[in-house]
């Protein structure tokens, strides 16, 4: 293995026995011994490979179930890989992974320092020393002293992390839990890898914040079905992610229109989204320009004064912007439209971030309380993200003067 490469994962494949059958009493356990068992194998991970590089902050994400986890805990020798998969490590591993795993809920918050530390490798006059900066940094020496059963979720987190950290070692495993944190803690975590990344130091993160793997990582890995989709840089993965997502909403959620010809005066068909060379497009960047195509049908063909709407909408629901025909008469075509059986607007330089934004498109009549037909947001999914390592939910054009 070479000196510079502080992880290396050949053909790792896990696979796990699940038994049909949960036996929880005694009396099942007797009366299950004289049955025939029966199991399925459930394949958590195939056939994974990469490198991380010393000095790397290398980010993995992936949806639920797509074996994030269980590739850290490979990683950290809590679990064995399946037969012919090998892992190399250059240097001590510093693994923080699921809540409460290595803590002992009846011992106070000072044993469980004492013990975790341990585990890590440290002796009893190694973790004397770093004791205070670990409780300092945990912000939890009031309760130092209680039970860790009666700690929260995230003041658990934040003793777990806090030991992690302090027992300096090369390589740190991080797994997503730390979103169970509150939001100073987070930012004070985040701050800390900084540190690391100054000191040298090698971090695998796992997380669903796509704007942390963006920020903090050089390279990343976006695992599906325990497969290794892509590893590229943090902006290309993120996009891939954030269409994969799009397609798994829509496929869960869309719902068909309901055509009801009697009823309305035109039916709204469909919206599709492109780039300006008309290619079908749903993950944009920042900068970008995007077209948004909304296909509808008119049934009545007498009703000539038809107005359509669209309006953008971020991920979290916020109202970002809104147009019509009614407002921009002087600038649309409603015969054009009609004629066509479809409307198109162009959004020019999308300057905010959305992983999973979408449309809102209306159809009216003179007025926009006189509603003919509405899409709502399910099957108008798109996603916005940007290539440089800045933060928030819009990006503007500067410079230092």
């Amino acid at each position: 293995m070479e000196k510079e490469i502080a992880i290396k994962v050949e053909n790792v494949s896990k696979t796990f026995t699940i038994p049909h059958e949960k036996i929880s009493t005694l009396k099942g356990a007797f009366v299950s011994a004289f049955k025939s068992k029966s199991y399925e194998k459930f394949k958590a991970l195939d056939d994974i490979s990469f490198e991380v590089k010393k000095g790397e902050f290398f980010g993995i994400i992936g949806r639920n179930g797509s074996g994030k986890s269980t590739l850290l805990k490979i990683l950290a020798g809590i679990y064995k890989p399946d037969k012919g998969g090998k892992i190399h490590i250059n240097g001590r591993i510093s693994p923080f992974l699921e809540l409460g795993i290595g803590f002992n809920p009846e011992l106070s918050g000072r044993d469980n320092i004492y013990l975790n530390a341990a585990v890590l490798g440290l002796t009893h006059k190694q973790i004397d020393g770093k004791f205070d900066d670990i409780v300092e940094f945990s912000e939890l020496r009031r309760f130092i002293d209680q039970k860790v059963k009666n700690y929260s979720s995230g003041m658990q987190v934040r003793l777990a992390f806090s030991v992690a950290i302090h027992a300096n070692r090369e390589i740190l495993l991080m797994d997503e839990v730390l979103a169970v944190g509150d939001e100073n803690f987070q930012t004070k975590c985040l701050e800390e890898f900084n540190k690391y990344r100054d000191m040298g130091k090698t971090v695998i993160l796992v997380s669903h914040n796509i704007l942390t793997i963006e920020k903090y990582c050089d390279r990343a890995m976006l695992l599906r079905d325990g497969k290794n989709v892509i590893i590229d840089k943090p902006n290309k993965v993120t996009g891939k992610y954030i269409y994969q997502n799009i397609d798994d909403i829509e496929q869960r959620i869309h719902k068909p229109v309901k055509v009801e010809t009697r009823q309305k005066i035109a039916n709204l068909k469909g919206v599709a989204f492109f780039d300006t060379d008309y290619k079908p497009k749903k993950v944009f960047k920042v900068g970008d320009d995007m077209i948004v195509r909304v296909y509808f049908k008119v049934n009545d063909h007498t009703k000539k004064n038809l107005n359509f709407g669209v309006a953008l909408f971020h991920e979290d629901g916020n109202y970002i912007f809104g147009i019509n025909t009614l407002n921009d008469c002087d600038r649309s075509d409603i015969q054009k439209y009609i004629k066509n059986g479809y409307f198109e607007i162009i959004f020019k330089n999308l300057n905010f971030v959305s992983h999973s934004g979408y449309i809102k498109v209306g159809i009216w009549r003179d007025t926009l309380e006189q509603r003919v037909d509405f899409l709502d947001m399910s099957p108008t999914r798109f996603g916005i993200h940007r290539d440089s390592k800045n933060v928030g939910l819009m990006e503007y054009e500067y410079d230092w003067l």
